[in-house]
């Protein structure tokens, strides 16, 4: 059994690609990344969780579904065609949420 050794947020920019079908993959923003230590400390890995809750070697990941690789796209290209879009129907019933940003408004100056 494998213990996590650290836990630590995902930069923007990270996702998690899986392959879904034949020909088709999915891409999921990776959440956070953790370090894990084989239980008499022989190796470590780094794994990433995506917003699903999917990681490698889970047994709970989307039914069919093979982990392909990470990757990086700068935040300002946009996420990867084969982004999953967020999806209300998926949100989990309990645990933690990615909450939207909230902008900043302009101070009210009178008088």
């Amino acid at each position: 059994m494998k213990r996590i050794v650290e836990i630590v947020p995902a930069r923007p920019g990270w996702y998690s690609r899986w392959q879904v079908g034949p020909e088709v993959t999915r891409c999921y923003p990776v959440s956070l990344w953790a370090l894990l230590e084989e239980a008499d400390g022989s190796g470590r890995e780094v794994v990433g969780v995506d917003c699903a809750g999917q990681w490698p070697g889970a047994e709970e990941n989307e039914s069919g579904g093979g982990f392909v690789r990470y990757l990086f796209q700068l935040p300002d290209a946009g996420p990867p065609e084969d982004v999953e879009p967020p999806s209300s129907a998926q949100l989990r019933s309990t645990g933690p949420r990615r909450q939207s940003a909230v902008t900043a408004q302009e101070p009210v100056v009178t008088g």
